[in-house]
């Protein structure tokens, strides 16, 4: 595993993050607040990247995308280029879920993690680790859920600032750092496959029409 090159993006949020591992040594990028422009900005964060790095695509021994939780439109931008630029290298493919993202960037001397992702409207999609296993899996949850939660023993943890950061404490994390730190946990772990979104709970449009 060690030396392995990759590439890995993140356009699950309102964040983008981008990282590329080349013999051991890492490039960053990111995009604070990308929201709703995640489809016209990767390209050129990825090729940035890329070059600050010193690596080709063809260089790469697999590629990692965030399959979510998170925005429906950011999961399918990150997951189709990814796709695609395994698929024009014959590469495999490596799934890393939001909640990866953040919980593996804030573990920190074991305990036990639910890492959140805001779902709006007072709710929250959630996932709950303890020494970097998962021990709550993905859930979608009012905040009273997961104030309920914390009242257990679990820390919070996410990418992004959240409403309940108001009601109990959140470790803000660094996107593009936790997206390295979970490839690197998942790869370790032998963990490719399909890069299938992780939707925690139906569309809107889906609920909608009761589909």
């Amino acid at each position: 595993m060690e030396n392995r090159n990759f590439l890995a993006v993140d356009t699950s949020g309102n964040h983008l993050a981008v990282v590329a591992v080349k013999n051991g040594k890492t490039a960053y990028g990111k995009i604070e607040n990308c929201a709703m422009r995640h489809s016209v900005s990767v390209m050129g964060v990825i090729d940035e990247t890329l070059k600050k790095a010193d690596l080709k695509t063809e260089e790469c021994d697999f590629f990692a995308a965030a399959v979510g939780a998170g925005s429906f439109t950011g999961i399918r931008i990150g997951i189709s280029v990814v796709k695609g630029l395994a698929l024009a290298h014959g590469k495999p493919t490596l799934p890393v879920t939001s909640f990866d993202v953040a919980a593996y960037n804030a573990i920190d001397g074991g305990g036990k993690l639910l890492s959140i992702v805001d779902a709006l409207h007072g709710c929250y999609y959630v996932c709950g680790y303890e020494n970097g296993e998962i021990v709550y899996p993905p859930a979608y949850l009012t905040e009273a859920e997961v104030l309920a939660l914390v009242e257990k023993g679990y820390a919070l943890c996410s990418c992004s600032t959240a409403p309940i950061a108001e009601k109990a404490a959140l470790q803000i994390v660094d996107p593009a750092l936790g997206l390295e730190k979970a490839t690197l946990a998942r790869a370790k772990r032998n963990a490719f496959g399909e890069l299938t979104a992780l939707y925690v709970r139906k569309s809107s449009a889906e609920l909608n029409t009761g589909k």
